[in-house]
């Protein structure tokens, strides 16, 4: 199975993915304290008491379930405000399931651009920084469809009026998305490998 590699801006973003125990721990907990928040909102349900423990429960899982995901799924938060921003990145085989849901997802062409990244080409890129509903937070997806692959990237915003201010370095972080594949190569004397760095 492909794994998504990414080289953030240290000095803005905090990677989830790679921290474990205490290394990360506020800005894991911030972020998803942020996301339950949000969750609550959307669906209308009353944030209840014990939603800090929550949080704190699923900031120490949530490490160590994506690192049994094998690079399937990376996630960072902005490391300035954790509560403000988190992104996440995953790959998906293209089943003809995950089609289907794509194709019947509403989406009006407008509302969707190009978006090219280093590393995956041209994919689409889909922002809405004022969703209709009022609970519903600030939001950007970009997608690449690989043909065997979807590649997604989503950005989450706890802030309206901020979004703008940081949906550029989003930008920049979904540019930098790459996938690699483990091939195995025989050991051969004809076979040169190159170090893909």
């Amino acid at each position: 199975m492909p794994r998504l590699l990414a080289d953030p801006d240290r000095s803005r973003w905090v990677p989830v993915t790679d921290s474990l125990g205490f290394r990360g721990r506020r800005h894991r907990k911030a972020a998803i304290g942020m996301l339950l928040q949000q969750a609550s909102g959307t669906f209308g349900t009353p944030s209840r008491p014990g939603g800090g423990f929550t949080a704190w429960a699923m900031s120490q899982a949530v490490p160590l379930l994506m690192r049994k995901a094998a690079g399937r799924v990376l996630a960072w938060v902005w490391r300035a405000d954790p509560e403000l921003l988190v992104v996440m990145a995953q790959v998906q085989p293209a089943t003809p399931q995950v089609r289907a849901a794509r194709a019947s997802m509403a989406r009006m062409p407008a509302d969707t651009e190009m978006f090219r990244g280093r590393y995956l080409g041209v994919g689409e890129k889909l922002a809405v920084p004022l969703p209709a509903d009022a609970r519903t937070p600030p939001f950007a997806t970009y997608t690449w469809d690989l043909g065997a692959h979807y590649v997604s990237v989503t950005a989450v915003c706890s802030d309206r009026e901020r979004f703008g201010t940081v949906i550029g370095a989003v930008d920049e972080l979904a540019r930098g998305i790459r996938i690699v594949d483990d091939l195995v190569v025989g050991e051969s004397a004809t076979v040169l490998r190159i170090d893909p760095a």
